[in-house]
């Protein structure tokens, strides 16, 4: 959903926020991105996160802080942050999706059936249950950035 409702979107609508108290698809796609990292590489493949391995965070131009993915950021941090180009945005996006959906396809009963301690809240859940909670927030955010997608340019982009 993400990578269609931003086809022929410009840089402009892209990192334009609809008013002072919003996000926009820029930082909304790079959050998102972020936690999948964290979430799949950190909680669930006990690896580090792509974003530093991969010298990701030198291409967003901010620090390596593999804790740091948006969450809690305030509306003044948001409009300070600087966003990428699109591409570098997307092709970080793709990079993620893709390390994990080789990740999620190579677990097991038992990795699945593996507790991970969550934090914010602090809960004990299973990978599988844990799971749950990253789909809800791709759902989420990807909801947001395809709504502005249509707020910027109109509908009919999805069919």
């Amino acid at each position: 959903m993400v990578k269609l409702a931003v086809e022929g979107v410009d840089e402009g609508a892209l990192n334009t926020r609809p008013n002072a108290n919003s996000n926009s698809m820029s930082w909304l796609i790079w959050h998102m991105t972020r936690v999948t990292d964290r979430f799949i590489h950190y909680r669930l493949a006990d690896k580090p996160q792509i974003w530093t391995v991969d010298a990701w965070h030198e291409k967003f131009g901010m620090d390596p802080d593999p804790q740091d993915f948006g969450m809690g950021w305030s509306n003044e941090q948001v409009a300070a942050w600087q966003p990428p180009p699109k591409d570098v945005l997307m092709d970080y996006f793709e990079a993620v999706n893709t390390t994990a959906a080789k990740y999620l396809s190579s677990m097991t009963d038992a990795d699945l059936g593996r507790e991970i301690t969550m934090t914010n809240p602090t809960m004990t859940l299973s990978a599988r249950e844990s799971l749950g909670i990253l789909v809800w927030d791709s759902i989420v955010h990807g909801g947001q950035v395809a709504y502005l997608r249509g707020f910027y340019r109109g509908g009919g982009w999805h069919r």
